[in-house]
C-alpha cells in the first residue's frame, strides 16, 4: 500500500466505488460506518489470499465478530464494544 496513501481515504473509495457498483446492479447494499485495518507482512500474502478464497466456509464455523474482536485482543488493541457496531 505505501507509505503515502491515508487508510481512511483508500477505505472511502472502496466504500464509494463499491457501492456504487452494487446500486448499478439494483442491489440493496450499504456499508457500516467505521472501519478496521491490519496489516500483514509479504509473506502471508498467500495465507490472506486463502483465507479470502474461503471466507464464506470460514464464516460458518467463526462470525465476523468473534473474528474481528479475536483480532483486536490478539493484537492488544483497546476498543469499547459500544463503538464496534452500528
Amino acid at each position: 500500500m505505501g507509505k503515502t496513501l491515508d487508510i481512511s481515504d483508500l477505505v472511502g473509495s472502496i466504500k464509494r466505488d463499491s457501492s456504487v457498483w452494487m446500486k448499478q446492479h439494483d442491489k440493496a447494499f450499504y456499508w457500516q460506518e467505521g472501519y478496521g485495518a491490519f496489516s500483514i507482512g509479504e509473506s502471508q500474502v498467500p495465507r490472506v489470499i486463502k483465507y479470502i478464497e474461503n471466507q464464506k466456509q470460514h464464516h460458518e464455523r467463526q462470525g465476523f465478530k468473534d473474528e474481528f474482536c479475536g483480532l483486536l485482543h490478539r493484537y492488544k488493541v483497546e476498543y469499547d464494544e459500544r463503538y464496534v457496531w452500528d
